[in-house]
């Protein structure tokens, strides 16, 4: 059923070509009636030869117009636009066809005659060629052989892909041989479709792929494409698309050249290059489809694009030929197939005879723009010299008219691509083609009977054999090329994919040189199968440096890319990677978060490990605090040598000594506290520190607060003791019991969940302080909490007794103290909760600090100024307290002594507190 899977407009020209047959018998000879004729042209020379090869070349590249009149019989369309360059393919068959004729070792014994078609770039004729070659006379009779000649052996042909493409589909039907030359399709490589069909060109699955690799060797990401109207373009685009796309590259657009002349498409396709920002525009087309196309492009100036172009139109002088090209097709990367000499080929271009056939004749008079017909120049002369134009009258008196042609012409002046033989490409696979079907003929004439390859070791017969019987020797080929040596073989229909990749570059008179800057080989490795000579090629307005196609530029390290909303993938805006993320790769698709230990450097393109910090001993900052903190402890130490000194004095007796040194005892330990903050955090530091702090408080404000109860009492006139023994006795008990309570506090803390060093990473991004975690945020709360509390009742107390009127108020010193305490600890809250690292830890150092220098100082500053500046005040009838009014009215609050006999001695017990 796949022979029948005609696409709806092969089968409409099938239609149109089929004829009616109407068989009577008559005399008993069957006689055929046509229903319609065909015009075709070519050559055709079949006299007396043993077998015929077909061929079909596109020597015209339209239908011209007819009368669309239905009143008259129809007549089958001639062609228009004659195309010098397939018109030397043509030759180049009859070229080798004689030369094989003349070889003894190919063929010796058959001399091949040939039957040749113009395609006229069109798939009706080439369809027409197909039926009648296959009929074997010059009226075509569809399933039937007419002619009693020569077989048929195989077609050569039919040209472009779609013209292949409808003669592979009706060959197939009788599995009759095709080689074509020049239809590259990746889509006729179906042998479901298209069992009988072969080629010496490469398949397009291999130049697609190669103008994919050349494209993202150079890193385009932005391209254009431009695509003929047929077979050929359609599906090599789409291959290219594919690959491309599949590696990242966006399409910026994507046309169709129209296959007949629509000057409103071109226009249309020469905006859009021109408003795309793509500057690489890959063309697969061939070069009569693109030619119109570059005539507007060189029209409307178009520069500064790079075009990719196909083996079909990279070398075509068509398109090269244009006047000022290069100034729109400059620095031009293409793919071309294979090039060889053909040694003879030239001479044999210039041995055609002008009078042989009409072709030959329609080229020369086209080559040379004047007639060889006497009576068509004869008449051309008169409509002249009717037109009234001045020439006109010497056609009267010359003895031949004017635009006659002599046929002496000298072919050698010929500026066309007839005589342009430097790039054989095409025309050396026409050669080959002819090649490979004389060598299968040779296989088969000479094949021995009893080791034939058909049914009983058969052989065929060279002048009866069937076309599957040649197709067998085809599909099973191998033979050297005369002249180039290159081995030429089938696999499955399909040859290797080589190409050369051609420059178009400035030659010495202005003209297009391709200049060969590379190749490609389907068959080397992934490697190697596309080289290149970057250094060799020029590019447009002869640069030397590749260009730049890309719809935004590469994002860098340190970047992403984010995807414009309704825009190719292509399209896209570079953001910076956040802070803590990178990015390593060029174009990177998102952002690399660093590990917890690490942070982002400036160009967020490399995680570096963050900086550790905690207050160091041997910095300025922790060698400053350190000399205060060890000045704080000496100068309490000295206080306590002063008090040691005066121990018998009455301004140290008339006050408990042991809560004096104890109270000195706790200043020194929250002064030397405050060092064990320094330095990294370890285990044993996060614990010392912070219970050391917390108990060293508490004994400072538990002796404080002991004082400063009873002077309370005192001041409220409530006889708490009766002696200064029980009194000393009750102000010891309040400090240790109060600082018991916090040891035991502590304890539990440090047993239960001690305070332990962490990595703080996520106070400062770009740093890791080193801390000491408190463990448990009800542990701290209670324990400093209780510090708190104990501030409090101090306060509390030490105000109430402020007023006790003596001649030292010592209530007053304690209210004071415990002012400075609270208004440095409740200034650090806000500074500590508003710093990080290493400065944290010094404003706590300086709240501890500060607050044992403002109680060092509003405590023992007064009592050292009375024993070292003011020795005479220091007596006891000057620090025994004032008599205490009776008066309820003068309600002055004072405290009256409480004088004791100690060891035989009266001592007046005064407010005077540590």
């Amino acid at each position: 059923m796949a022979f029948f899977a005609f696409t709806a407009k092969y089968r409409l020209l099938l239609r149109l070509c089929v004829v009616s047959l109407f068989c009577a018998h008559a005399a008993g000879e069957a006689t055929c009636k046509l229903k319609a004729k065909f015009n075709l042209n070519g050559y055709k020379n079949i006299e007396r030869k043993k077998v015929i090869l077909g061929g079909m070349f596109a020597v015209h590249n339209r239908l011209a117009s007819t009368d669309s009149n239905s009143s008259s019989i129809p007549v089958s369309s001639g062609c228009e636009w004659f195309n010098f360059r397939t018109f030397r393919w043509t030759q180049t068959m009859l070229f080798a066809i004689n030369e094989i004729n003349k070889k003894d070792n190919l063929l010796p014994d058959t001399e091949l005659g040939y039957v040749i078609y113009d395609s006229c770039f069109t798939i009706s004729k080439a369809v027409e060629g197909t039926l009648t070659y296959l009929t074997g006379q010059d009226e075509a009779v569809p399933n039937y052989r007419c002619g009693d000649g020569a077989p048929l052996a195989a077609l050569v042909g039919a040209g472009g892909c779609d013209l292949s493409v409808a003669t592979a589909r009706i060959l197939g039907l009788y599995y009759f041989p095709q080689v074509s030359y020049s239809s590259s399709c990746s889509e006729l490589e179906s042998r479901f479709q298209y069992p009988t069909f072969l080629r010496t060109i490469p398949s397009d699955e291999h130049q697609s792929v190669a103008m994919a690799q050349l494209v993202l060797r150079f890193g385009w990401t932005w391209v254009g494409t431009i695509a003929s109207d047929d077979d050929y373009g359609k599906y090599g685009i789409k291959r290219f698309k594919e690959v491309v796309e599949e590696a990242g590259v966006c399409i910026s657009f994507s046309e169709t050249l129209p296959k007949f002349v629509a000057p409103e498409s071109i226009q249309r396709i020469v905006r859009t290059v021109l408003d795309s920002t793509a500057k690489i525009v890959v063309v697969f087309s061939s070069d009569v489809d693109l030619s119109p196309l570059v005539e507007v492009l060189l029209q409307n100036n178009v520069t500064n694009r790079t075009w990719i172009a196909s083996e079909s139109w990279v070398t075509s002088a068509l398109i090269s030929k244009q006047a000022d090209v290069l100034s729109t097709l400059g620095g031009t990367l293409g793919f071309a197939i294979q090039r060889a000499d053909i040694p003879g080929l030239r001479e044999h271009l210039l041995s055609i005879d002008p009078y042989q056939d009409a072709l030959t004749e329609e080229f020369w008079e086209t080559a040379f723009s004047c007639t060889l017909s006497y009576g068509r120049a004869l008449r051309n002369a008169r409509a002249v010299r009717e037109a009234g134009n001045a020439t006109a009258s010497r056609a009267t008196t010359n003895a031949l008219p004017d635009g006659l042609c002599t046929g002496k012409e000298n072919l050698e002046k010929l500026n066309n691509t007839y005589l342009d033989v430097s790039q054989l490409r095409l025309t050396y696979n026409v050669y080959k083609a002819v090649y490979a079907v004389a060598y299968a003929l040779h296989h088969l004439e000479h094949c021995e009977n009893g080791s034939g390859p058909f049914q009983d070791r058969s052989c065929a017969d060279i002048t009866k054999f069937e076309p599957w019987q040649l197709m067998y020797y085809l599909k099973n080929l191998r033979f050297n090329v005369p002249h180039t040596g290159e081995e030429i073989f089938f696999n499955d229909g399909e040859v290797p994919g080589f190409y050369e990749i051609l420059n178009w570059q400035r030659d010495a008179n202005g003209g297009v040189t391709y200049a060969h800057v590379g190749y490609y080989n389907s068959t080397a490795s992934t490697t190697e199968k596309l080289i290149l000579d970057n250094s060799s090629i020029i590019w447009h307005n002869d640069v030397l440096q590749p260009p730049r196609s890309v719809c935004s530029e590469r994002c860098q390290p340190g970047t992403r890319m984010g995807i414009r909303q309704g825009e190719p993938v292509c399209c896209f805006d570079c953001i910076p990677c956040a802070d803590g993320e990178i990015s390593n790769t060029t174009d990177a698709r998102g952002c690399i978060q660093c590990e917890e230990d690490y942070w982002s450097n400036t160009n967020h393109d490399a995680c570096v490990l963050k900086t550790i910090e905690f207050l160091g001993f041997g910095e300025p900052l922790g060698i400053t605090l350190i000399a205060i903190a060890v000045f704080g402890a000496l100068l309490t130490m000295v206080v306590g040598v002063v008090f040691l000194k005066h121990l018998t004095t009455p301004l140290v007796q008339a006050n408990d000594a042991l809560l004096s040194f104890t109270l000195l005892l706790a200043l020194t330990i929250t002064f030397l506290c405050s060092i064990v903050f320094l330095g990294e955090p370890q285990r044993w530091s996060c614990m010392t520190s912070q219970v050391a702090l917390a108990v060293g408080f508490a004994l400072c404000l538990s002796s404080l607060m002991g004082k400063a109860a009873l002077l309370m009492l005192r001041a409220r006139a409530v006889k708490a003791a009766k002696t200064a023994a029980k009194a000393a006795k009750v102000q010891r008990v309040i400090a240790a019991v109060c600082t018991l309570v916090q040891v035991a506090a502590c304890t539990v803390w440090l047993v239960l969940l001690p305070p332990h060093p962490v990595k703080n990473t996520a106070a400062q991004n770009i740093k890791i302080i080193l801390e000491c975690d408190p463990g448990n945020i009800v542990f701290i709360c209670a324990v400093f909490g209780y510090d708190v509390l104990l501030a409090v009742l101090a306060f509390t107390f030490g105000f109430v007794a402020r007023r006790l009127e003596d001649h030292f108020s010592e209530g007053k010193c304690i209210t004071f103290g415990m002012l400075v305490f609270f208004i440095v600890w409740i200034s650090f809250v806000p500074a500590y909760l508003s710093t990080r690292g290493k400065f944290m830890v010094a404003v706590q150092i300086f709240a501890i600090l500060a607050s044992s220098f403002g109680l060092l100082a509003c405590i023992f500053l007064p009592k050292c100024y009375v024993l070292l500046v003011k020795p005479e005040r220091n007596k006891e009838e000057l620090v025994m307290p004032r008599p205490k009014l009776r008066d309820a009215a003068a309600g002055t609050g004072t405290s009256a002594s409480l004088a004791t006999v100690t060891n035989g001695t009266t001592m007046s017990t005064v407010s005077v507190s540590n």
